[in-house]
């Protein structure tokens, strides 16, 4: 940790993050970030902020911390969205996913997964059931031509394909997170009256922002439709779009998510007004490097660690999602086999106890210092203030209070399992 309230951001970030390459895509908000004077890094494919500066109180540690004790807002806009409408858009999601979509409501939205044949991960999405035929899955920004491909291949090129549409429709929302347990106070703001909004660059043409919809009755895990409004003056509507809204996000906290149009102007100007709106609830605008802390503490898997193509949902710890009641879908038949044989690893929660930074991919030892797993993510949890990993390990070794040993620098370092997720938010009294 450094002067400023920041983590060092090559310890914080995920392994994925590197140098800028030459040719990779940006967001509509890119030139926003780049105005805000955000640290830029590559990400799967796409330029994205990792932290804000300083010098407007922000930093990895404050942006955690916003979102733990306030609110704060992500740009999440490279994440993907497959749309599947249609009579047999049931059947397809249900064919693909390991959930059972059949319980949604219109409005609801589950959390699940894509499988293998083998029953490891192509991506674990959100499933949300817009209308009585038609479903989105947001899915992950690594994996985003690959899942649509698996979809459309599975959905409308098997031996009997389904009577849907696949739509790839990842390139036409900006798609902006306001986490935190302070993020219902900044929409119903929003929502209640028009907020003057500073024009910066690209929303200069704008003045004031609204954003309408019933947050109250939103409850965790729906979606809505709500309206995004702007006005010059008292009467020259400059834009009105529809809204998709979801209880949703990635933080372990309340909050909610917005799907709006991916134009640059509009999308700077709902960006500056989150923050105008709520400016007095402390709002910071977030990057990658708290995502990620964030999501670590809660136990929220990502992609290419807790979950990928090598690993089940068994060992993942995932099964609560995984309903093996309903009818046949890919991977359940290897899933089966999977747990009448038992795993061999399952995922824990580490808590370095001695001096040290258990980073992904670093080795974890037996008492003895032989080796037994390995570390998936492990970094600083700024609101917890200790050294946490999630990692896999025989179920031998995965027993709570039990005492491992990381491998850092070459020197065993003492850790113990302890319950996940690591941190709860805390229910409305």
């Amino acid at each position: 940790m450094r002067a400023g309230g920041t983590l060092n951001v090559p310890e914080a970030l995920l392994s994925a993050v590197t140098a800028i390459p030459p040719t990779i895509r940006k967001t509509a908000l890119n030139a926003v970030h780049r105005q805000m004077g955000a640290k830029m890094v590559e990400f799967n494919g796409w330029e994205m902020p990792v932290e804000y500066p300083t010098s407007i109180g922000c930093g990895i540690v404050n942006e955690h911390m916003a979102v733990r004790t306030g609110v704060g807002i992500f740009d999440v806009s490279h994440m993907g969205d497959i749309r599947l409408a249609g009579p047999e858009a049931l059947a397809a999601v249900q064919h693909i996913s390991m959930n059972d979509a059949s319980r949604l409501a219109i409005g609801q939205a589950q959390y699940s997964a894509l499988l293998y044949p083998e029953g490891t991960f192509v991506d674990d999405v959100i499933v949300h059931r817009l209308g009585v035929d038609e479903y989105l899955l947001v899915i992950n920004a690594g994996t985003r031509e690959k899942d649509f491909s698996w979809v459309y291949k599975n959905v409308r090129e098997s031996a009997r394909p389904f009577d849907c549409l696949v739509e790839n429709l990842s390139d036409d929302y900006t798609q902006i997170a306001i986490q935190g347990p302070k993020a219902i106070n900044l929409m119903e703001k929003l929502s209640a009256d028009f907020i003057e909004v500073p024009a910066k660059g690209l929303n200069a043409p704008f003045q004031t922002l609204k954003i309408e919809a019933d947050y109250q009755k939103l409850k965790f895990y729906w979606v809505t439709e709500g309206r995004t409004m702007a006005v010059r003056g008292n009467t020259q509507r400059l834009f009105d779009s529809k809204t998709l809204i979801g209880r949703t996000g990635y933080t372990a906290e309340d909050g909610f998510e917005i799907y709006i149009p991916s134009d640059e102007a509009i999308s700077a100007h709902v960006w500056y007004g989150l923050l105008a709106a709520g400016k007095e609830f402390g709002v910071l605008p977030c990057g990658l490097g708290a995502r990620n802390t964030l999501r670590l503490e809660g136990k929220l898997p990502l992609y290419g660690h807790e979950i990928s193509d090598s690993i089940n949902v068994w060992e993942a710890g995932l099964d609560r999602w995984c309903k093996m009641e309903k009818p046949d879908f890919i991977g359940k038949a290897a899933l089966e086999k999977a747990k009448a044989e038992g795993v061999k690893r399952t995922l824990v929660g580490l808590e370095v106890i001695d001096r040290g930074i258990a980073r992904d991919g670093y080795k974890v030892l037996d008492s003895a210092g032989s080796e037994i797993g390995y570390v998936t993510s492990g970094s600083p949890a700024p609101f917890l203030k200790k050294n946490i990993a999630l990692a896999y390990v025989p179920p031998a070794q995965a027993e709570i209070g039990n005492t491992v040993q990381v491998e850092i620098r070459g020197q065993g370092v003492k850790a113990q399992v302890v319950p996940t997720p690591f941190y709860k938010r805390p229910k409305k009294s």
